[in-house]
């Protein structure tokens, strides 16, 4: 798909404990410079949110580590899901010329310090809006 659209290259990063894959990474020409984007994907909320009210075989039970492994995989594969139909989509409003691949992609710009621009403005509210004083 990213590269359909025009991506250079496109990278996966992984959680070094757990093996899965934390962000898909991807570069692009804007304005006739190479830009960079990552795109995280937390699997842990959306794990919260499927099992919240769920009931879980006891910890002392030899079945509890099956099932709670078999949930997070399961988790994590739901939460690329998301990820992966949420840049089709993006891709399609692009490709219809109803926005501009950085009007979509901004937030997950990767700056100078390797953070996304998003993870700047999470950090340093003031980084957008001002102080809000005259």
């Amino acid at each position: 798909m990213l590269s359909r659209a025009g991506a250079k290259a496109v990278l996966t990063e992984y959680d070094e404990e757990e093996g899965y894959v934390t962000a898909i990474s991807f570069k692009m020409k804007i304005n006739g410079q190479d830009v960079g984007f990552r795109l995280p994907c937390d699997w842990k909320p959306v794990y919260e949110v499927m099992y919240k009210d769920k009931r879980s075989y006891s910890s002392y039970d030899s079945r509890f580590a099956s099932q709670q492994s078999q949930r997070r995989a399961q988790a994590v594969r739901t939460a690329w899901r998301i990820v992966k139909d949420w840049i089709e989509t993006q891709l399609a409003i692009i490709e219809t010329r109803m926005v501009k691949t950085e009007q979509v992609f901004l937030p997950y710009a990767i700056m100078r310090d390797n953070k996304t621009l998003y993870e700047h403005v999470e950090t340093n509210p003031r980084f957008l809006l001002g102080s809000g004083e005259e």
